[in-house]
């Protein structure tokens, strides 16, 4: 039963990831896949350490995974605000 669980999982972060790598126009589409891929990741962690260990380490794992998605929502505003989008064409590294 524990491997049906896993092919499950596995499936859940091979979409976030596939929705990750393909091309994206927008940043906040590349955002939601990464909080779909940490989403996954938790629950898999948490079937995982439900069974076998204590449960103290979600503690961390879901506070850098707010930290993460602050972090992008951040990045989103500011880059709205200095370039008027969130499309990667109209953001250029060199730009100040």
């Amino acid at each position: 039963m524990l491997f049906f669980y896993d092919y499950l999982f596995y499936f859940f972060i091979l979409g976030g990831l596939w929705s990750f790598v393909s091309k994206r126009k927008h940043l906040l589409s590349t955002l939601l896949s990464l909080e779909f891929i940490v989403l996954s990741l938790f629950f898999y962690i948490f079937y995982i350490f439900m069974v076998y260990f204590e449960l103290y380490f979600l503690i961390y794992f879901l506070t850098f995974g707010v930290c993460e998605g602050a972090l992008g929502l951040g990045i989103l505003v500011s880059m709205i605000r200095s370039h008027g989008n969130d499309y990667f064409k109209s953001f250029n590294m060199l730009q100040c």
